[in-house]
């Protein structure tokens, strides 16, 4: 009897396990099943020469290194709070000369959480309007994580959470970028950003959105 109840509560766990996590996750893309050269169809690019790359046996998405300006594309659904983005993001310093890595939220004028090397901080903007700046020790080369989301909070104000860090470090535990907004966010898509600075390209991979609980 007992084994029997041990075999079906198995059975439950693997029904129920996919099932919650597919409610959570609105949006992910790898781009193992993206052909190289070209970017996927459900990506809405605002500038930059986009395209899939073969790099070490994993395809990723990259940004060339020229021209130097603000490029981005945004991706996943539409919506102006709870929502998670997610992506790792590879750039690579040239001389004194850095690259600006950033992901946003809510569209084209987005909250967009970016590290800013040059200036060793991490910040939060609100399209071109600085919110908050942190410091931030940027690690040319290496892979960073970054994780924003943008919550209803009380009263009618919003919250924007974000934190980042180096990919094979212990993520933090407390959110690194806190601020509460008054205006209502505009809905709109999540995004990624990069500025190549250092005229090299950069890389972006694993992009994730997550619907957060209410």
């Amino acid at each position: 009897m007992n084994s029997l109840i041990a075999r079906m509560g198995i059975v439950v766990v693997a029904m129920m396990v996919p099932g919650a996590f597919a409610e959570d996750l609105a949006y992910q893309q790898s781009f193992e099943a993206v052909e190289v050269g070209k970017v996927p169809d459900e990506f809405l690019i605002l500038d930059g020469a986009f395209a899939v790359v073969q790099n070490a046996g994993n395809r990723v998405l990259e940004l060339p290194g020229a021209p130097l300006d603000t490029f981005g594309l945004l991706f996943g659904p539409t919506a102006k709070e709870g929502l998670m983005v997610e992506a790792r993001i590879l750039g690579t310093a040239k001389g004194r000369r850095f690259p600006v890595l950033g992901v946003g939220l809510n569209g084209a004028v987005p909250f967009r959480l970016q590290v800013t090397p040059a200036k060793k901080a991490l910040e939060l903007y609100k399209g071109d309007e600085l919110l908050v700046s942190v410091p931030y020790a940027w690690e040319s080369g290496n892979w960073t994580q970054f994780r924003l989301q943008v919550l209803a909070g009380k009263g009618g104000a919003w919250q924007i959470l974000g934190k980042a860090w180096k990919e094979g470090a212990p993520e933090p535990e407390s959110w690194l970028v806190k601020h509460n907004a008054q205006e209502e966010p505009s809905a709109g898509r999540a995004s990624v950003w990069g500025k190549p600075f250092s005229e090299l390209p950069i890389q972006f991979d694993d992009l994730k959105v997550t619907r957060l609980p209410k």
